[in-house]
Protein backbone atom coordinates (compact mmCIF):
# COMPACT_ATOMS: atom_id res chain seq x y z
CA UNK A 1 0.00 0.00 0.00
CA UNK A 2 1.61 3.27 -1.08
CA UNK A 3 2.31 5.72 1.71
CA UNK A 4 3.95 9.08 1.40
CA UNK A 5 4.97 11.81 3.84
CA UNK A 6 6.15 15.31 3.02
CA UNK A 7 7.59 17.64 5.66
CA UNK A 8 8.40 21.04 4.16
CA UNK A 9 9.16 24.54 5.27
CA UNK A 10 7.27 27.04 3.11
CA UNK A 11 7.70 30.82 3.18
CA UNK A 12 3.98 31.47 3.70
CA UNK A 13 1.80 31.69 6.79
CA UNK A 14 0.08 28.59 8.11
CA UNK A 15 -3.25 30.35 7.46
CA UNK A 16 -2.39 30.93 3.80
CA UNK A 17 -1.43 27.29 3.18
CA UNK A 18 -4.38 25.98 5.20
CA UNK A 19 -6.79 28.15 3.15
CA UNK A 20 -5.20 26.94 -0.08
CA UNK A 21 -5.52 23.25 0.83
CA UNK A 22 -9.06 23.71 2.18
CA UNK A 23 -10.25 25.30 -1.10
CA UNK A 24 -11.03 21.97 -2.80
CA UNK A 25 -13.22 23.55 -5.49
CA UNK A 26 -10.17 25.32 -6.95
CA UNK A 27 -8.01 22.17 -7.28
CA UNK A 28 -8.62 21.75 -11.04
CA UNK A 29 -6.97 25.15 -11.58
CA UNK A 30 -3.55 23.96 -10.40
CA UNK A 31 -3.42 20.39 -9.14
CA UNK A 32 -1.91 17.83 -11.55
CA UNK A 33 -4.28 15.23 -12.91
CA UNK A 34 -7.34 16.90 -11.34
CA UNK A 35 -9.93 17.41 -14.07
CA UNK A 36 -12.90 18.48 -11.91
CA UNK A 37 -13.99 19.09 -8.32
CA UNK A 38 -17.44 19.37 -6.78
CA UNK A 39 -18.56 19.88 -3.20
CA UNK A 40 -21.48 17.54 -2.38
CA UNK A 41 -22.19 18.93 1.08
CA UNK A 42 -20.87 21.02 3.97
CA UNK A 43 -21.74 20.27 7.58
CA UNK A 44 -20.58 22.28 10.60
CA UNK A 45 -19.04 20.17 13.38
CA UNK A 46 -17.45 21.10 16.68
CA UNK A 47 -14.19 22.84 15.89
CA UNK A 48 -14.67 22.85 12.14
CA UNK A 49 -16.56 21.61 9.14
CA UNK A 50 -17.03 18.36 7.23
CA UNK A 51 -17.15 18.59 3.48
CA UNK A 52 -18.05 15.76 1.14
CA UNK A 53 -16.37 16.33 -2.21
CA UNK A 54 -15.91 14.61 -5.55
CA UNK A 55 -12.70 14.85 -7.56
CA UNK A 56 -12.23 13.61 -11.09
CA UNK A 57 -8.68 12.38 -11.62
CA UNK A 58 -7.45 12.05 -15.19
CA UNK A 59 -4.11 10.47 -16.08
CA UNK A 60 -3.49 9.17 -19.62
CA UNK A 61 -6.30 6.65 -20.28
CA UNK A 62 -7.32 6.55 -16.61
CA UNK A 63 -10.24 8.82 -15.64
CA UNK A 64 -12.04 8.21 -12.34
CA UNK A 65 -14.30 10.07 -9.98
CA UNK A 66 -13.88 9.50 -6.29
CA UNK A 67 -15.62 10.90 -3.27
CA UNK A 68 -13.95 12.05 -0.07
CA UNK A 69 -14.96 13.27 3.33
CA UNK A 70 -12.78 16.27 4.16
CA UNK A 71 -12.74 17.40 7.77
CA UNK A 72 -11.47 20.94 8.26
CA UNK A 73 -10.12 22.06 11.64
CA UNK A 74 -9.24 25.74 11.10
CA UNK A 75 -8.21 26.46 14.70
CA UNK A 76 -5.63 23.64 14.54
CA UNK A 77 -4.66 24.27 10.88
CA UNK A 78 -5.36 20.59 10.24
CA UNK A 79 -7.25 18.79 7.45
CA UNK A 80 -8.17 15.08 7.37
CA UNK A 81 -9.45 13.35 4.26
CA UNK A 82 -10.99 9.91 4.05
CA UNK A 83 -12.28 7.99 1.08
CA UNK A 84 -16.04 7.55 0.53
CA UNK A 85 -16.43 5.95 -2.91
CA UNK A 86 -14.68 5.35 -6.21
CA UNK A 87 -11.67 3.32 -7.40
CA UNK A 88 -9.90 2.93 -4.05
CA UNK A 89 -10.01 0.13 -1.51
CA UNK A 90 -9.17 2.88 1.01
CA UNK A 91 -7.54 6.30 1.06
CA UNK A 92 -6.65 8.59 3.93
CA UNK A 93 -4.60 11.75 4.01
CA UNK A 94 -3.87 14.62 6.34
CA UNK A 95 -2.38 18.08 6.21
CA UNK A 96 -1.04 19.89 9.27
CA UNK A 97 0.36 23.40 8.97
CA UNK A 98 2.14 25.36 11.71
CA UNK A 99 3.79 28.77 11.73
CA UNK A 100 7.47 28.82 12.63
CA UNK A 101 9.19 31.44 14.84
CA UNK A 102 11.62 32.34 12.04
CA UNK A 103 8.75 32.96 9.60
CA UNK A 104 6.91 30.82 7.15
CA UNK A 105 5.37 27.53 8.15
CA UNK A 106 5.99 23.82 8.36
CA UNK A 107 3.69 21.67 6.23
CA UNK A 108 3.20 18.00 7.07
CA UNK A 109 1.34 15.95 4.47
CA UNK A 110 0.60 12.23 4.80
CA UNK A 111 -1.25 9.99 2.36
CA UNK A 112 -1.95 6.25 2.38
CA UNK A 113 -4.13 4.46 -0.16
CA UNK A 114 -4.77 1.31 -2.13
CA UNK A 115 -6.64 0.93 -5.41
CA UNK A 116 -9.26 -1.81 -5.80
CA UNK A 117 -7.76 -2.66 -9.18
CA UNK A 118 -4.36 -4.36 -8.72
CA UNK A 119 -3.18 -3.41 -12.24
CA UNK A 120 -3.79 0.24 -11.44
CA UNK A 121 -2.11 -0.24 -8.07
CA UNK A 122 1.04 -1.61 -9.74
CA UNK A 123 1.13 1.21 -12.29
CA UNK A 124 0.73 3.90 -9.63
CA UNK A 125 3.21 2.19 -7.31
CA UNK A 126 6.02 2.82 -9.79
CA UNK A 127 5.48 6.60 -9.89
CA UNK A 128 3.74 7.19 -6.57
CA UNK A 129 6.44 9.06 -4.62
CA UNK A 130 7.21 11.34 -7.56
CA UNK A 131 3.49 11.99 -8.10
CA UNK A 132 3.00 12.97 -4.45
CA UNK A 133 6.01 15.30 -4.58
CA UNK A 134 4.45 16.91 -7.66
CA UNK A 135 1.14 17.35 -5.82
CA UNK A 136 2.77 19.09 -2.84
CA UNK A 137 4.89 21.13 -5.25
CA UNK A 138 1.71 22.23 -7.03
CA UNK A 139 0.36 23.62 -3.76
CA UNK A 140 3.64 25.44 -3.19
CA UNK A 141 3.58 26.93 -6.72
CA UNK A 142 -0.08 27.93 -6.25
CA UNK A 143 0.83 29.71 -3.00
CA UNK A 144 3.50 31.65 -4.90
CA UNK A 145 0.92 32.70 -7.51
CA UNK A 146 -1.67 33.71 -4.89
CA UNK A 147 0.56 35.21 -2.20
CA UNK A 148 3.65 36.30 -4.13
CA UNK A 149 7.24 35.11 -3.99
CA UNK A 150 8.76 35.01 -0.53
CA UNK A 151 12.26 34.51 0.91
Amino acid sequence: MPKHHEHRHMPYSAQQIYDLVADVERYPEFLPWTAAARIRSRTPVEGGEVMEADLVISFKVFRERFGSRVTLYPERSHIDTEYIDGPFRYMISSWTVADTPEGGCIVDFHVDFEFKNMILQRIIGVVFDEAMRRVVGAFERRAKVLYGPKR
